[in-house]
């Protein structure tokens, strides 16, 4: 019998395969998960090659679902149908098709998510094509360059020494706030540098510290120091964990030189 989410699933694929705009309907991890974990939503990306509805014809053809809203630019809906949370996120494929083909030059695309845009095109679950066209995106990004895994990877290390910098200061200041600012991103790009030496796509943040200690390449005794800067009991103080950050950055620059 059809779990209740599927059913879900392709009752609004079905309305969504029925617009000529679109080309393919992908659904996400967080989908994946049980309907009372509290990380449940079906989340499903639709990709567009054409013009969609308008946010109240979208909103009718879901048969008026309940807390029904929609982006100021029309690109993500939230919704509920059956107490489940839906989010339908609208994409145009012109702009996944550049980034595929200009990848050295769009690093700017990769922002606090990293490369979690081309994870959930990567891995996602398919329920709806209407060509070959997301089965070419996948075969372009299985062959993404080393130069671009190079490039990928300085631009996080980059921004992980900018924020070692930040951290360092704001121990020393004592300045809490932005001691933890600094932190998360510290830790993000951390994050983000270690999936692009591994030339892996990063899943989402909710996902990210059990995929993240499973990389087959990472520096000597990371898992032990990720989980100390991760501690919230208090029994490392920020200099403490400023120091931990700096040996993490070292072994990070230094693997795979």
């Amino acid at each position: 019998m059809m779990h209740r989410v599927e059913r879900l699933a392709a009752s609004l694929t079905t309305t969504i395969s029925s617009w000529p705009g679109g080309e393919c309907v992908v659904s996400c991890e967080a989908a994946e998960t049980d309907v009372l974990d509290p990380y449940f939503a079906l989340v499903l990306d639709v990709y567009c090659t054409g013009t969609i509805p308008g946010g109240d014809e979208r909103q009718a053809s879901f048969e008026n679902p309940g807390a029904f809203e929609t982006s100021r630019s029309g690109e993500k809906d939230r919704f509920f149908i059956d107490s489940l949370p839906i989010r339908l996120e609208y994409k145009k494929a012109k702009n996944i098709e550049e980034l595929v083909a200009n990848s050295f030059d769009t690093m700017w695309v990769f922002g606090s998510s990293g490369t979690y845009i081309l994870y959930r095109l990567v891995h996602g679950n398919v329920l709806f094509c209407r060509s070959d066209w997301l089965e070419r995106m996948r075969a372009a990004l299985a062959e993404s360059p080393d130069e671009f895994w190079e490039r990928l990877r300085e631009t996080y290390q980059q921004k992980m020494e900018h924020s070692l910098s930040d951290l360092g200061g704001a121990a020393l200041k004592d300045d809490k706030f932005f001691f933890f600012v600094s932190l998360s991103g510290f830790m993000r790009s951390c994050a983000s540098a270690l999936f692009a030496l591994n030339r892996q796509w990063e899943p989402s943040e909710r996902h990210l510290t059990g995929a993240l200690v499973a990389l087959p390449v990472l520096p000597e005794d990371f898992d032990g120091r990720w989980s100390t800067l991760m501690r919230t009991d208090g029994s490392v103080d920020p200099a403490r964990r400023y120091q931990i950050a700096q040996l993490i950055a070292r072994s990070i620059f230094s693997l795979g030189t």
